[in-house]
């Protein structure tokens, strides 16, 4: 490592860009990614002491509140080597609560490891990480965890990775055992049986022949991965299949890559991080079949001013573009700003253009992270992951280019809070501090949105769930050293509307001494569930100029804000301008935004309004003496069970449920089946509240 050091001191490339690997590590909660990524650290020796996610001793779990909890809340990032590769790796959290952690985390990864529960299978969590890296393109490999437990089914799993995720997954590996018997893999590309030494926390691996008992249904399996591999392989590769009837050991890792890169393979590993088994194997399949920056397309990104498609490759030469994916609170230098430098090179004292902002802001400090160990370095080469210290003006998503050569990169997108809580100061003196800490921690977290009540004056926090307001409420207490009281977790309600409508408003008054005219007539429709809301100004420059548009858009876009039942937002809505009127000698910025904004109120109201609840989809996993109770209780909470299937001997229960039916429901859970059974859930989409609850809720409110 000191060899590295000295290179970064001199501010030169770690490794060449086809020997860079940026990886996550994704998969469901307590599905064992922290446990894995610490096992990967410790092999890399990027660590010396293993540590316990059990134990509050994992070195990626660095929060007080992960430590104590036992679980993944904010995204770590780390870089180690093998095999002289330089792996940047990122460790995600599986709950649901912090999905926005994967989300970006994804948007800047080029490949991933989604871990699996040799139990449990592909859990709701996995479902929702394996579509966000459908979203981004992400190459994945699957590597199934525990399979030192009881109940652990290598070829369950697989098959569930299949139908459950449409994956086309292949075992590049056979589990020697399984449960308590596990001990150890059969690698298939070189028949070799690979066992893990326990005296040396799996330091020294054996090799040896398959043994017997296996060795047909190893020759089977590999005769599989050869076919399917050679299948998505190049014509080289197809043509030495198709003279030979099988693939030589380097042509077959060839086409697993050629397969992965491309989207059309996913090799399974398995192991047990726990007992420190078959992680050696998945950092040498992370090396061979994830690619490297080189292997993924140019980043597609857009002229600030123009509008054309640009891209970038990933080149030390071409122009600077780096994406600003995460927003950190630190106490030590303020501000953390995590970047992934696509192109060029991001030098300590240089400029960089901001095309949000139209502003220049200068690097001061370059950082590569260890979870909360910092390493001053002078640049970041592209390809690299990083973190900018102190800047001030660059926001989650941003895009950090060449002022003389601009670029701006696809935002990222996040879902919408589904929970809402008041909270207020304890003392007037800790008024200002709680005003600054949530403006930081919204800063910081995309999915945690700040708000007041304009009837009451409350302030109103919203986030993805219970756990995750509790997390920030701990948080303004520790870190920030903030008192607050804080209400009852709320659902975080939506107003849409029935019917499409039109209305003109006229505004016309006298203010300071002078006359203040324009009417606007605004025609609102439904749009689909989940489709947002859309401005359009269909007004041609003659009926309104150029220099008044952006005013009338505006005062549309206010009147999203608070609707007409509850003041809750309103969404999925088509505003159409259609008709404009004003007088030259009186029309002003405050006659255009308030007509429009008025327009719109009228028009809402008469649009019938419609109150739409978050519903979440629910698993349960319950013995089957238990079933009647799970689904008496799930129908008493307006739940729709959507599907049913059975495990081994426990029944696992599909439901979408209203979140609103969903507070307390661990506990309730508990006490109908005696502890044993557990649930997870995570949102799935806002629909409309019958008529009867709809009324409860507003009446309620107020």
């Amino acid at each position: 490592m000191a060899k590295e050091n000295k290179k970064e001191a001199a501010g030169t490339r770690l490794r060449t860009l086809e020997n860079v690997r940026n990886i996550g590590i994704v998969a469901h909660i307590d599905a064992g990614k922290t446990t894995t990524t610490e096992r990967i650290l410790f092999y890399t020796g990027k660590i010396h002491e293993l540590g316990e996610v059990h134990e509050g001793t994992a070195a990626m779990d660095w929060m007080q509140q992960e430590q104590e909890r036992g679980i993944t809340i904010t995204s770590a990032a780390t870089t180690c080597f093998w095999r002289d590769r330089q792996i940047n790796i990122i460790d995600t959290p599986g709950h649901v609560d912090f999905t926005a952690e994967v989300e970006r985390s994804l948007r800047v990864l080029d490949g991933a490891v989604c871990v699996f529960c040799a139990v449990g299978g592909v859990q709701p969590q996995s479902e929702t990480v394996w579509r966000q890296a459908d979203k981004y393109g992400v190459p994945r490999i699957a590597f199934v965890n525990k399979m030192d437990r009881t109940g652990a089914n290598y070829e369950r799993v697989i098959d569930e990775i299949q139908t459950r995720l449409g994956a086309p997954a292949i075992a590049v590996q056979l589990p020697i055992g399984q449960e308590e018997a596990f001990e150890g893999v059969v690698d298939l590309l070189r028949m070799k049986a690979l066992r893990f030494d326990e005296k040396s926390l799996g330091v020294k691996v054996t090799e040896a022949d398959v043994p017997e008992s296996l060795q047909a249904e190893a020759e089977l399996a590999r005769e599989a991965l050869v076919e399917k591999a050679a299948d998505v392989g190049d014509d080289a590769i197809q043509e030495e299949f198709l003279e030979a009837g099988t693939l030589r050991e380097e042509s077959l890792r060839q086409a697993i890559r050629q397969g992965v890169v491309a989207g059309k393979l996913v090799p399974v590993l398995c192991g047990t991080s726990l007992r420190d088994k078959g992680i050696q194997p998945l950092l040498d399949a992370v090396v061979d079949y994830l690619p490297s920056p080189l292997d993924v397309p140019p980043v597609q990104g857009t002229h600030p001013k123009t509008g054309d498609a640009l891209q970038r490759k990933a080149d030390d030469d071409e122009p600077l573009c780096a994406l600003a994916f995460k927003i950190a609170a630190d106490p030590f230098v303020d501000r953390l700003i995590f970047v992934r430098v696509y192109s060029g090179i991001l030098r300590k004292g240089q400029n960089v253009w901001n095309p949000r902002t139209q502003r220049r802001e200068r690097i001061l400090r370059l950082i590569r992270l260890h979870a909360n160990h910092r390493e001053e370095i002078d640049a970041l080469y592209a390809g690299e992951i990083g973190a900018i210290a102190g800047m001030k003006g660059v926001g989650t998503g941003d895009t950090l280019c060449a002022e003389q050569k601009p670029i701006v990169l696809e935002r990222i997108t996040f879902p919408d809070p589904v929970v809402s809580m008041s909270i207020e100061p304890k003392t007037q003196a800790d008024k200002a501090k709680l005003e600054d800490a949530l403006a930081d921690l919204a800063d910081e977290d995309p999915t945690f949105q700040v708000a007041e009540n304009a009837e009451t004056g409350q302030r109103i926090i919203r986030g993805m769930g219970e756990l995750h307001l509790e997390i920030l409420r701990d948080r303004l207490l520790r870190e920030f050293k903030v008192s607050a009281n804080a209400g009852r977790p709320m659902v975080a309600y939506r107003e849409t509307i029935g019917a499409a409508v039109h209305r003109e408003f006229v505004f016309d008054r006298e203010l300071g001494g002078k006359r203040h005219f324009a009417a606007v007539t605004v025609r609102l429709e439904p749009r689909g569930r989940g489709e947002g809301n859309v401005v359009e100004l269909k007004v041609s420059p003659v009926e309104l100029p150029k220099e008044w548009r952006g005013f009338v858009q505006e005062g549309v876009e206010d009147g999203f804000s608070t609707g007409a039942l509850g003041n809750y937002p309103v969404v999925d809505v088509l505003a159409t301008v259609e008709a404009v009127r004003w007088d030259p000698a009186s029309v002003s910025e405050v006659a255009m935004r308030s007509a429009a904004s008025l327009a719109f109120r009228e028009a809402l109201a008469a649009a019938q309004p419609l109150l739409l609840e978050p519903i979440m989809r629910v698993e349960v996993t319950t013995p089957e003496e238990h079933l009647g109770d799970v689904l008496g209780d799930l129908n008493v909470r307006r739940g729709q069970v959507q599907d049913m299937n059975q495990r081994d001997l426990t029944r696992i229960v599909e439901a979408l449920v209203p979140l609103a039916e969903l507070f307390g429901y661990a506990t309730a859970l508990r006490s109908l089946t005696k502890g044993r059974a557990s649930y997870t859930m995570e949102p799935d989409r806002f629909d409309v509240v019958p008529p009867a609850q709809a009324r409860l809720v507003l009446e309620s409110a107020y």
